[in-house]
């Protein structure tokens, strides 16, 4: 279902707008859409991803390979730490992580604080205290299909992975995490953006919806 869902309404505060979905569903993509249609607020820009846990700290499977797909692969408290500042109105300065690239290569980013926040990752709901901090929030539906294809593309072209790692990730990691930390919390969002041949049509309703939030936000 399409639209608009109980829209909260916070007097004091920025506006935090926060984008789900499973993986390769198109969350960073929308993210930039939205930052893009309100570049004149000057949106802060929140990523899950820059909190990875260093490969040495992340969780075996049965057969030894490491799962990125945990909500533990994250440093759940930092996290929520920072976007608590952020929210309060202060800079951050955090890591911008890059797989297959050492901590230490890392470039160290300071994010702004804005009268518009947005947020995107795996497990915004999942984290209680994140999704405490939201004001509205988004879950990115895609065709299962279409994720994977994705997925192969990125991981094949940007982190140099083989297609077969990328396939038992994605029967073994992906999907099992999408179950079990995204799925069930789909109708907590207050807009469900459909990123298929739709998609124009539910950014446009997207944009309405939020230019409505900061409407009763301002009021």
């Amino acid at each position: 279902m399409n639209g608009y869902l109980c829209l909260m309404n916070k007097n004091k505060g920025p506006v935090v707008i926060g984008i789900c979905g499973g993986s390769g569903s198109g969350k960073t993509t929308l993210l930039r859409r939205i930052a893009e249609e309100f570049s004149s607020l000057n949106p802060s820009l929140f990523t899950m991803d820059n909190y990875y846990h260093p490969i040495e700290e992340q969780r075996l499977d049965e057969n030894g390979i490491v799962n990125f797909d945990l909500p533990t692969a994250l440093d759940e408290e930092q996290l929520t730490s920072d976007l608590r500042t952020l929210v309060a109105g202060k800079p951050i300065e955090v890591k911008e992580y890059f797989f297959n690239t050492t901590p230490a290569k890392n470039v160290l980013l300071t994010i702004q604080p804005s009268e518009i926040i947005l947020v995107e990752g795996l497990f915004l709901y999942h984290y209680q205290e994140v999704h405490k901090l939201l004001t509205f929030s988004v879950f990115v539906d895609v065709d299962h299909s279409i994720q994977l294809d994705r997925r192969i593309y990125r991981d094949q072209d940007n982190r140099g992975y083989k297609r077969s790692d990328i396939i038992y990730q994605w029967e073994n990691h992906v999907m099992p995490c999408f179950e079990a930390y995204i799925a069930p919390h789909r109708m907590k969002a207050d807009f469900h953006f459909r990123n298929d041949q739709r998609a124009e049509e539910d950014f446009s309703a997207l944009m309405a919806a939020i230019r409505n939030v900061l409407i009763h936000k301002q009021s």
